[in-house]
């Protein structure tokens, strides 16, 4: 059977050129190329030639989840793009975990081919749809120090990932978020959505006084450790989950920064913006509920006591 066919899926040409392309692997290695592309770069692996922050990107794992549902058509293109990005930019071991929510199309099926034909792609399989639901599970489950997650449609440009990672491995953030509306984003996409999502974090900045920007774009990062103690105290598990994450961090102090990203909408987007945006509305009272009752308060992982770089000196 030729290299990339499993279960009677053959690839589209861009996921078998990609396939072709990464078909040497390490033996009994299911992470990322980080090691090899190190070598390539001139980089040891814990030598000490490595500068102090670039080791400590170097040390450590992420899980980039990636939530489908009735993907078929665009699964292995567009993993294949995004595994094909990851090779060649990321300079840290990861996987790409694909969550499937139950999907009835054969994505389950292909995902599975993926993850056996490619190295560093594993496949989550849920019997509940939700994208909370998605990356509750996938989160809770992770052992990289760092989990991520992003939408199928790539509409974020890939390049805002290093720096959102950057900003967790330094200790600068426990968590990480693209945003669209920054001055510095640029942004592609219809105006009914825009005022929607204007308009949704206004209000959210106003009803839960946060200084966040844009609380919907799927492009997420976190530190495991500050997952762990959030995940416990988020019951949403479809579009407000990650709305509920932030909430729930800024009002217990954890640090989230916004990454300025570029986006382009996919305008074969599954959304209904109408069902979201209302079950946004009624996850936004909930939460604002619980906070006025004290029960959106939660125990902080440890930090190190903030020093200055003088000392040093």
């Amino acid at each position: 059977m030729p290299d990339g066919i499993r279960n009677g899926i053959v690839p589209t040409p861009a996921a078998a050129a990609s396939l072709a392309a990464l078909s040497t692997t390490v033996p009994g290695r299911r992470m990322g190329y980080s090691a090899a592309l190190r070598r390539g770069r001139g980089v040891r692996p814990g030598g000490a030639e490595e500068i102090p922050a670039r080791a400590a990107l170097l040390s450590l794992t992420v899980d980039i989840v990636i939530p489908v549902f009735n993907e078929v058509r665009a699964l292995a293109d567009r993993i294949a793009v995004l595994h094909g990005y990851l090779c060649e930019n990321l300079p840290l071991d990861w996987t790409i975990t694909i969550a499937d929510n139950a999907s009835t199309d054969g994505t389950r099926d292909l995902a599975a081919a993926l993850a056996e034909s490619w190295p560093g792609v594993r496949v989550l399989r849920l019997e509940d749809k939700g994208k909370g639901i998605a990356l509750r599970t996938a989160w809770a489950s992770s052992d990289s120090d760092l989990v991520a997650y992003m939408d199928l449609d790539l509409s974020t440009g890939l390049s805002a990932l290093l720096p959102l990672l950057a900003a967790l491995a330094s200790g600068h953030a426990d968590i990480a978020i693209g945003s669209r509306l920054t001055p510095c984003a640029r942004t592609v996409r219809s105006l009914k959505r825009d005022i929607v999502s204007r308009c949704y974090n206004v209000l959210l900045r106003r009803l839960h006084r946060v200084r966040l920007t844009d609380a919907q774009c799927g492009f997420k990062a976190a530190r495991i450790d500050v997952v762990r103690a959030l995940l416990p105290h988020i019951e949403d598990g479809a579009w407000f989950f990650d709305t509920e994450l932030l909430l729930l961090a800024e009002h217990n102090g954890f640090r989230v920064i916004e990454i300025p990203v570029d986006w382009v909408e996919d305008p074969d987007s599954k959304v209904t913006i109408a069902a979201v945006a209302a079950a946004n509305l009624r996850g936004l009272l909930r939460v604002r509920r619980a906070k006025l009752a004290g029960a959106a308060t939660i125990a902080m992982p440890a930090r190190p006591t903030p020093r200055s770089d003088r000392a040093a000196a």
